[in-house]
């Protein structure tokens, strides 16, 4: 005979979801909505996770840049935080990590990474621009950067 599972406390799913990985109190909270958790029980748990520093923006915050860097652009990176609805001030406080980044050096480095070669016709310069605006750079530096590999055509 199977024993029924006796429910996971709001509190409990909330923590484990944190041990995973770190996450946004607006994420978080959409994620236990989700699950059919009573909306007054999730801020109440928030509160608590947020006094006890299980859970923090800031941190959710750097780890973004940390994820991101190297591999989009900070203007992509910026908007994803954004998206996700990351406290203001804390995307306040990773604003020195994100000055830290040099778009023109990363751009470049992922493009010779994914295309080790130049661009040998039209098509494949369209490929790579798309490439490069899907991460998030300026059409204006890719233009630049493609320009520079190709010896200045």
């Amino acid at each position: 005979m199977k024993r029924a599972k006796a429910p996971v406390s709001v509190r409990a799913t909330a923590i484990r979801m944190l041990a995973r990985r770190e996450h946004g109190r607006t994420e978080l909270a959409q994620r236990l909505k989700m699950r059919g958790a009573p909306a007054a029980e999730i801020e109440s748990v928030l509160d608590e996770l947020q006094q006890l520093g299980l859970l923090s923006d800031a941190r959710y915050a750097h780890s973004l840049v940390a994820q991101m860097s190297g591999r989009y652009a900070r203007r992509a990176i910026v908007h994803t935080m954004k998206e996700r609805s990351v406290d203001v001030d804390a995307v306040a406080e990773v604003d020195e990590s994100l000055a830290a980044i040099d778009d023109a050096t990363d751009a470049l480095a992922l493009l010779t990474r994914r295309f080790p070669d130049p661009p040998a016709n039209d098509r494949e310069k369209a490929r790579q621009v798309r490439f490069l605006q899907s991460r998030g750079y300026a059409l204006s530096l890719i233009f630049r950067l493609l320009r520079e590999r190709s010896g200045g055509r």
